[in-house]
């Protein structure tokens, strides 16, 4: 049997074979959803992804002879090592096949580049900032993944722990059913939502279009920095970056699943967006929008029964005060306008509890959980 050779994505030719690879690996998973081909494709490229300015980044491929065998990426984050006072590598975007000898071959180089740079730890997965894919799936195997998170097989799990790797942190994502309006957490739920407007003289933003939310898009991201600044990993979204996912994230954006909550002043105090799950679309196009892809995805946002919770964010002084509540009554709505009867969190890290408490009167599911490993040096 050849040996395992690893080559280092120089060309955008290796880096659309680096995008594609788990399209090949997972082809026959019905679980698998890949993410925006061309999004994956921009992180790579230092011209495009504004992360560069405070990351360097390699990405990796594994041969056997003409074959690709597996892929790993490696993040050096200057931001979050100054921040967190740590010395570690980021591993990011890692597939490869059920040999032990690839995925101890892509972990080595990792590791030798994190040595070189004079880090003490690898950990991961993790990507450029907080608003990557990031985690390994270690429960749900046989659940549909979203296109905002990996998915892989359960072997990975088994291949970490033999190459040393422990558990940092863990996520979990919540499946909630949704009723009509006359279910009573629905009811329950606009008691909650009238009630904390009255009390605080806060209103909801009145969004038509897209056109309406566009003014917004800039203080909901920073509030994002401001709310989710002390949890795992995260650093602040520079002014690149915001753009960056303001143009990746509003497209999809119903006004009927977002919502925006403002004081007297027009300062935002909190919001949350969803919409319509695409993983069937995002399947069918391989995660490609062009020259057909766009056609599923825009039916699979009119045509639905899943709700896909991208943020949540509300100001540090109100959390645990009821305004997640104004946020989730007017999802709920907007879900029962559209006919979607579930809805699906993205991952929350399992230590942030005031977020896992908003779900304490449905009748939730945990039924994906995702990990950080890391490993010393």
């Amino acid at each position: 049997m050849a040996d395992i050779v690893i080559k280092e994505v120089k060309t955008k030719k290796d880096r659309a074979v680096f995008v594609d690879y788990p399209n090949e690996l997972y082809k026959d998973s019905p679980y698998f959803v890949p993410a925006f081909f061309g999004d994956d494709m921009q992180d790579w490229d230092k011209k495009k992804n504004p992360a560069f300015d405070y990351c360097e980044a390699r990405a990796f491929l594994a041969y056997r002879g003409d074959e690709v065998v597996g892929r790993i990426g490696a993040i050096l984050s200057h931001k979050a090592n100054e921040k967190w006072n740590t010395k570690r590598m980021r591993f990011s975007q890692v597939d490869f096949i059920d040999d032990r000898a690839v995925s101890k071959a892509l972990f080595d180089t990792v590791e030798d580049w994190a040595r070189e740079k004079g880090m003490t730890e690898v950990h991961g997965p993790l990507g450029f900032c907080d608003m990557d894919r990031e985690g390994m799936l270690v429960e749900g195997f046989n659940k549909r993944s979203m296109f905002i998170t990996y998915y892989n097989h359960p072997y990975y799990i088994e291949h970490l722990t033999e190459l040393g790797y422990v558990k940092d942190t863990d996520w979990i994502e919540h499946m909630i059913p949704l009723g009509d309006e006359n279910a009573d957490t629905y009811k329950r739920l606009k008691r909650i939502s009238d009630a904390m407007l009255r009390r605080t003289g806060f209103r909801k933003i009145t969004t038509k279009s897209r056109k309406d939310i566009k003014p917004y898009v800039r203080k909901a991201f920073e509030l994002v920095n401001i709310a989710y600044a002390p949890l795992y990993g995260v650093v602040e979204l520079n002014e690149k970056q915001i753009k960056k996912y303001t143009n990746k994230f509003l497209p999809l954006v119903d006004p009927n699943l977002c919502c925006l909550i403002v004081d007297d002043n027009d300062e935002l105090m909190g919001f949350g967006v969803g919409a319509p799950s695409m993983a069937d679309a995002m399947r069918k196009s391989k995660g490609r929008l062009f020259p057909f892809g766009w056609v599923g995805v825009l039916k699979s946002l009119k045509k639905n029964d899943t709700l896909d919770l991208f943020l949540i964010a509300i100001r540090p002084e109100h959390q645990g005060s009821g305004l997640n509540g104004v946020i989730m009554e007017h999802l709920y709505t907007g879900s029962i306008k559209l006919g979607l009867t579930q809805a699906e969190t993205g991952p929350q890290l399992e230590t942030n509890h005031k977020v896992h408490s908003q779900w304490k009167m449905f009748d939730v599911e945990p039924h994906k959980r995702r990990r950080c490993f890391i490993k010393q040096l």
